[in-house]
């Protein structure tokens, strides 16, 4: 069974295309500005079967077309990489392409598996800078460069998205920085930079916590601007999205 905290049907913004959006439950990040804080603890979610999710799929796939597809996101979708794998199987079987959105920061047999079976990888890198990515996250960001270089090694296509959060991921040496780590990569398709927002921030008071963000304002456009610029310095392929 797969723990499944929500769907997102037509689905725009996670990966190429019209695309189903499957948010699972569990992630091992504490991201401070996480906007879906309700997805994190491992307890909870929709207990689901895989045949659930595949006719889910199967009754979209005619407003997926050429591009579209599933993504799985969450919470971290590779916390249940045991049980994702006969449903990306399956899913391979009807023909539907596979989007998942990781941090990076797990990895086991399963894991790897997983990443086999899936057409394009949606890797959240939070920060370049060791000590910000822990103050940030809670976690090492050693794990999701390591997966970077399995994708690179095994010619698996990915795009790295990059939250821009005003004094916390957006100062210019850590950009550079991973532009200088990120530039030679082949397999890397896109560079999605994402404007910091605060449209979870309502999610904290149901859940009795404390937004930590709550002073940091969002990006200005000259921000916004300036971050776009330094990206574009290393990847012709940077967008913000």
């Amino acid at each position: 069974m797969i723990k499944v905290h929500s769907y997102e049907s037509m689905g725009t913004y996670d990966g190429p295309g019209l695309r189903l959006v499957v948010f699972l439950q569990g992630c091992p990040f504490r991201c401070l500005y996480c906007a879906n804080p309700d997805t994190i603890a491992f307890e909870g979610g929709t207990p689901t079967e895989v045949e659930e999710i595949v006719r889910m799929a199967v009754n979209q796939k005619p407003f997926f077309g050429k591009r579209g597809g599933v993504t799985f996101s969450g919470g971290e979708p590779t916390a249940q990489a045991a049980q994702l794998i006969p449903l990306f199987k399956r899913l391979h079987e009807e023909g539907i392409h596979i989007c998942l959105d990781t941090n990076g920061g797990i990895w086991s047999s399963n894991v790897e598996e997983l990443l086999s079976l899936t057409n394009l990888v949606l890797l959240d890198c939070k920060q370049m800078n060791p000590q910000r990515h822990m103050s940030l996250t809670g976690r090492s960001n050693e794990q999701t460069l390591k997966t970077a270089q399995w994708l690179e090694k095994h010619e698996k296509p990915f795009w790295l998205r990059y939250v821009l959060v005003p004094g916390i991921s957006d100062f210019e040496e850590d950009i550079r920085a991973l532009g200088e780590h990120f530039k030679g990569f082949r397999m890397l398709q896109k560079v999605e930079i994402l404007p910091y927002h605060t449209l979870g921030i309502h999610k904290y008071g149901s859940l009795g916590q404390e937004y930590r963000l709550k002073d940091t304002p969002t990006n200005t456009p000259e921000q916004l601007d300036r971050a776009l610029a330094l990206f574009k310095e290393y990847f012709d392929c940077a967008i913000m999205n």
